[in-house]
């Protein structure tokens, strides 16, 4: 199969576009006969060699996460999923490739109202979004801050907690405010004096941070009143020699729990922006503008 491999930890350049052997569907997997690749942070940071710990590969390795495809082998002992099936969900082989593994319980029926790319941009930013939620327990009635507010797994969050009732004061630049107001949120711009308008916009005070920048964990804590608690990061590594919780995952078995967050985005009550569609063979590049820090939403590649 076409896929995109690197041999070498190191920068882009490492990944090339190259025939691999296909991978097939064991005891409890399927394989996806992919449409549509998720791009995120952490394929870049696997990429450079900073992962091994936690996400240990071996070269030569093939990126990426999550996926939307066709299902076109099922593994022993697997039910309610058949040959023909349109899923998404997170892979188990890299999913820079033709076709890729997925553990069953963790891929969910692909609406039929839901496109490829919008697919393929869920499975990571919704289990990181609705994860922080329940760590944060944010209920009804409170207030939500979220830092990096328009960023993909961040602004996820926002729909979220407002459609849990809360109300979502959100950081951003000047250039993102609009986006932020219409998913519901009251934007503020990040940087210095960043306190003083959090305050100016809950008088009340907050009662959770969800964080998904980098170097504000003082303040949060600060308009905490000098708690740890209700403060989540899945950004800062800071966030330990403060005590505050930096959230990874994904969960197991989340493949329930995303079909009705597909159904929610196919029915148009939970979006993605999407910054651009590129071919498997412009990984680099995805990548390159992923390790940037500035793209405009979810980057998705097409086999």
């Amino acid at each position: 199969m076409k896929a995109v491999v690197f041999e070498h930890f190191g920068g882009s350049e490492v990944l090339r576009f190259a025939e691999v052997e296909e991978p097939h569907a064991g005891p409890g997997q399927v394989r996806l006969n992919v449409k549509a690749v998720g791009v995120n942070p952490v394929d870049s940071a696997v990429r450079r060699g900073l992962m091994q710990q936690i996400l240990p590969v071996t070269l030569p390795a093939v990126p990426g996460f999550e996926a939307a495809g066709v299902v076109d082998e099922v593994g022993d002992g697997v039910t309610g999923i058949s040959v023909g099936d349109e899923v998404l969900g997170h892979t188990i082989t890299g999913a820079y490739a033709q076709y890729a593994l997925a553990d069953a319980a963790d891929v969910a029926a692909k609406p039929a109202g839901l496109g490829w790319e919008q697919a393929a941009a869920l499975p990571i930013a919704v289990e990181t979004s609705d994860r922080v939620l329940e760590t944060l327990k944010v209920t009804g009635g409170e207030t939500l801050l979220v830092n990096g507010a328009a960023g993909v797994a961040a602004s996820v969050g926002v729909q979220l907690a407002i459609a849990r009732g809360a109300t979502v004061i959100g950081t951003a630049s000047e250039a993102n405010h609009d986006y932020l107001r219409s998913l519901g949120a009251i934007p503020i711009t990040y940087g210095d004096g960043l306190a003083d308008r959090v305050r100016a916009a809950a008088p009340q005070g907050i009662d959770a941070v969800f964080d998904a920048g980098h170097g504000a964990l003082e303040v949060f804590v600060d308009l905490r009143g000098g708690t740890t608690d209700r403060i989540v990061t899945i950004a800062d590594d800071h966030a330990h020699d403060l005590g505050i919780t930096f959230s990874t995952g994904p969960r197991p078995h989340f493949g329930s729990a995303l079909a009705d967050f597909a159904r929610l985005a196919a029915n148009g009550r939970l979006s993605v922006r999407i910054d651009r569609s590129l071919t498997l063979a412009d990984a680099a590049q995805a990548q390159d503008v992923s390790e940037s820090g500035h793209p405009r939403g979810k980057l998705i590649l097409l086999p």
